[in-house]
């Protein structure tokens, strides 16, 4: 198995887990961490947001003929949800752990590499690579090196 098809499996397994803790065991630990400037519910922004984990996990896994449009996806899921991370670092507010403002830091620099694994898992960086090698075959071909 490459490494690439382990990695999207990976992380769509962890978004259903995710997800499903949304609904379920964690939700009022999730709540927590929804912005009080947030103008949506704290509840109904975990169920939606669990809701949308466990879909774009599930379909990550399960539909790797479309791993580039739900990895695309996912990555922009993890740039929405990106500021709800930044307005717990600077309110300070605890939840899983994260109970220092050193904890919270760190954790801000998380997001960007599940933006990365998205992209990687869902094959969208390699394509600029597959383009420009496609390129180099056909000028190899067409002048006969």
């Amino acid at each position: 198995m490459k490494a690439q098809t382990l990695g999207r499996i990976v992380l769509g397994g962890f978004m259903v887990t995710a997800g499903v803790l949304h609904l379920t065991t964690q939700r009022q630990e999730f709540q927590a961490q929804v912005p009080d400037w947030f103008p949506v519910d704290e509840d109904l922004t975990v169920v939606g947001s669990g809701v949308v984990e466990i879909g774009l996990g599930a379909a990550f896994v399960a539909l790797p003929r479309h791993r580039r449009t739900v990895g695309a996806l996912l990555a922009a899921f993890f740039v929405a949800i990106f500021p709800g991370n930044i307005a717990q670092y600077v309110e300070g507010t605890d939840a899983f752990g994260l109970d220092t403002d050193r904890a919270r830091l760190v954790r801000l620099f998380f997001q960007p590499l599940l933006v990365l694994l998205a992209l990687w898992g869902g094959g969208l960086l390699d394509r600029r690579r597959s383009q420009v090698h496609e390129a180099q075959e056909r000028e190899e071909v067409e002048t006969g090196e």
